[in-house]
């Protein structure tokens, strides 16, 4: 089975995930998406930047995720920037 290796870099995703953790996840390609699932995405501000955090509510119109950590101001997410689109979403790990 295809995966992809993600490492992460910060501490939005903590305690879940700790900054220099590598992850696998699975390609995506249009599979169901079910809350909780971790997104890896690419920033709606910037393509060239990669992104991990959770799907906490599915919108008509796009995704809404956030980060893990307990503290508001320790992750960038759909707070900052909005929903984001499906077609962004590069892998997903249950």
């Amino acid at each position: 089975m295809e995966t992809i290796a993600v490492v992460v870099n910060g501490d939005s995703m903590w305690p879940t995930l700790n900054d220099g953790d590598t992850i696998t996840v699975l390609p995506y390609r249009g599979q169901e998406l079910k809350l909780d699932d971790l997104l890896v995405f690419t920033d709606p501000r910037d393509s060239s930047r990669i992104c991990i955090k959770r799907l906490k509510r599915i919108e008509s119109g796009g995704l809404f995720v956030e980060g893990d950590n307990p503290d508001p101001t320790a992750s960038t997410d759909s707070h900052n920037y909005g929903l984001i689109v499906e077609q962004s979403i590069i892998g997903i790990k249950r």
